[in-house]
Parts: structure tokens; sequence; C-alpha cells
């Protein structure tokens, strides 16, 4: 006799509340390892996504579909994504816009390439499976509602709420470490979706440099780094002032321009490896449901941010480190772009 689905479970991630059914074996398992936290048996609220995670080997069936780009087929509020962001998932997409809930079956299908990179490369395959069935959905929705993806994350500590921006490798996730060993609470390791006021934390697990707790151990993450847990995580916050954090040859702390801010959190945005194949999922699903925006309004919405908050540049050099409480006091200087003082 074959088992059903396992009673749905529930997450708050991004501003959207997910719930994930799965009867797949080791699925509610891979979906936990890309929140970083068990999964609840209640929502919070009422879910705008649900996953559903399906044994079956079958390819989905095309009646009512057509082709809409490579590997993609689309009708009727549907699409068809097979081997989706190259994880070996096939995603049947059905968005139903009156009811503001995205729904995502996923079959593990992989072709014979993905399978032998998945064995080959089991990590790669864990940050794949937790993108595609679970932040790229959830970061679309949160586009129905004007937000977009935003490689920052944001804390809330010593008086002050930055929001840290920068590519990726600069140290953000070590500093957000520290802040957070020490009182701080944090939105996200470093993705959010944002609208011009707030931050929505996609739910992930920090991801710190080293081979992880236990010597000889593999790395679990990308570049080396391992997930830790990620302690007290606010699910929004609004930032009161714009971070954007360097390496340099020696430490300090000046005001910068609005338009260097806002082109290291859209430059940052883009460059961000976790979000290499989102732009492809996004608009191949903008093609084919006529909902959410063709391309996200990133620099549109990074504009917003730099222009009413104070802009702040961190050099750390090799060796030092940034308190939180450091950058709680803005700089003599910032102004705001009419020239009165932020």
């Amino acid at each position: 006799m074959t088992a059903g689905p396992a009673p749905a479970r529930f997450v708050a991630t991004g501003g959207e509340v997910l719930a994930v059914t799965q009867a797949a074996p080791g699925a509610r398992r891979l979906v936990e390892k890309a929140v970083g936290v068990p999964l609840a048996p209640a929502p919070p609220s009422a879910p705008t996504v649900a996953l559903h995670i399906e044994p079956s080997r079958a390819p989905f069936d095309r009646a009512g579909l057509a082709p809409l780009t490579r590997g993609a087929y689309a009708g009727g509020g549907r699409v068809l994504l097979e081997d989706a962001c190259s994880s070996g998932f096939d995603l049947l997409v059905t968005a139903d816009a009156p009811a503001g809930r995205l729904t995502v079956r996923a079959r593990y299908r992989p072709t014979p390439r993905t399978r032998a990179a998945n064995l080959a490369l089991p990590q790669r395959f864990r940050l794949l499976a937790g993108q595609t069935l679970v932040h790229y959905p959830v970061l679309w929705r949160s586009g129905w509602r004007g937000r977009v993806p935003l490689h920052a994350c944001v804390l809330s500590g010593a008086g002050s709420v930055p929001m840290l921006a920068g590519p990726g490798g600069v140290g953000k996730s070590t500093f957000l470490r520290r802040a957070v060993a020490a009182g701080a609470v944090a939105t996200a390791d470093n993705l959010c979706a944002a609208d011009e006021q707030r931050c929505f934390g996609l739910a992930e697990p920090l991801r710190v440099d080293g081979p992880g707790p236990r010597r000889g151990r593999r790395p679990g993450s990308s570049h080396g780094r391992h997930p830790e847990a990620f302690g007290t995580r606010a699910g929004v916050l609004a930032p009161d002032r714009v971070v954007v954090l360097e390496r340099g040859r020696t430490t300090g702390i000046d005001v910068t321009e609005p338009e260097r801010a806002a082109r290291a959190l859209v430059c940052g945005t883009y460059a961000a490896g976790e979000l290499r194949r989102y732009w492809a999922f996004a608009a191949t699903l903008a093609l084919g449901t006529g909902l959410g925006p063709a391309h996200p309004p990133v620099a549109a919405v990074a504009a917003g941010y730099v222009h009413r908050l104070p802009c702040v540049r961190v050099r750390v050099g090799d060796g030092d480190s940034i308190s939180l409480a450091q950058l709680s006091v803005v700089p003599v200087g910032a102004v705001a772009v009419d020239g009165s003082p932020r």
C-alpha cells in the first residue's frame, strides 16, 4: 500500500507563508536544510505558496499547455518547467491571482547529465534544490506585491537598523555572525524581498567560512562555507541607513554618495550566485502567466533606499572587525539628495 503525503508543514519566509506537503522520501529534510529551521505544524497566517513534492518520476501531463521556451510550457495560468534551474526537478506552477496563491508541484526527474552532477556534487544539488523548490517561488510570489530580490541583510541592534550592501565575499556574513552573537536580530544571511520601506528576509541558515564544526567535515555550502543555525531572526525590518561594506588595506567609516550605495546594492544583487538562475526563472513564469514584472525593478527600489536614508561606506582591513555599535553613529556630513541633513 502506497503511503499518502505527510500533513502540511509551514514556514514564514520572504514575507510569504510556505505550505509544504511531501510524499517523496527525504523531501522534508531537503526543505528544512534550505530554510535552516524545522517546519512548523501550523501556519502563522494563511499560506500564499504551496509546495507539493511528489514521489512520481512520470512526466507531468502537458494537456492544455503549449511550448513557451526551451524546456517550458504554459497555458491557463500554469507553467511547466523541465529540469528547473538544472536542479533535476520538474515544476508544474499554477498561479491563482484572485486567491493570491501560488502552487508548485515538484517531481524529481533529472536528465542523465543532471543526475551525474547531483551525485558527484551533492552540496550543489542541495543548494539548487533549495533555490528551485523554496526560495525562487517565494521571491516570485513576493514580486506580485511589488517586492524585489536584494542581495543584502538587515540587522537591528545597538540603536540602529543598517542594511548591509556589497558583493559576495566582502565579509557581510562574518559581520552578521558576530552581531547576532552579540544580541542583534537580522532578517536573513544575505537575501531578502524588499519594497522601498521594508525588507522581508528569506529563511535560510547562516553560512560562514570554515570546514564546519567537526574536523574534516566537507563544506556544507558554497565557497568553502558551512551552514549554522541562524539564531534570532526577524521576519521583516525597516532599515534606517545603508552601509556599503568593502575590504580595504585600512579600516574606516565615512559618508558615501547615494549613487555609489545604489550601485553596490544593484550590482551585488545581480552578481550574487544565489540569484544567478532566478532571473530566467522569474521571466519564464511572468511570460507564461502574465503575472508579476517581466523584470523586477531592483534599481528603482535600491534608489528609493539610498535617496531616503544616510549612506555609509565601511572599509574593513585584513584582520580587523567592525561592531554594530560603530555603525550606530552616522558620520558627520551625511545629507539627503536635496541637501538637508538626514
